[in-house]
């Protein structure tokens, strides 16, 4: 995996954020994503992800992390998102 991200977080809002977030998807929970342009995903979390350290385009140090995801629109995809343009995950599946 790459050092390098396109956005890290380094507040501690934001840091919390993403934590909170990893707490939200379990493996092969089916969830909704709300991403930070407004567009929704369904699919399966592959693996939990986590939270990393990264250093974005400016050389900055902070963490993030990325989603592993197969889209429910397409099975075969395998989807990566960064974890920062998570807003909000709805899940699907009954919460074990």
């Amino acid at each position: 995996m790459t050092r390098t991200a396109e956005r890290v977080c380094i507040s501690d809002a934001e840091i919390a954020h993403l934590e909170m977030l990893v707490t939200q998807l379990p493996d092969q929970a089916r969830v909704e994503l709300v991403l930070d342009d407004d567009s929704t995903m369904v699919g399966t979390v592959a693996v939990r992800p986590t939270v990393q350290t990264f250093i974005d385009p400016d050389g900055q140090e902070g963490v993030n992390g990325l989603l592993r995801i197969d889209d429910a629109a397409d099975p075969s995809q395998l989807r990566w998102i960064w974890l920062d343009r998570i807003r909000e995950v709805r899940r699907l599946d009954p919460v074990r």
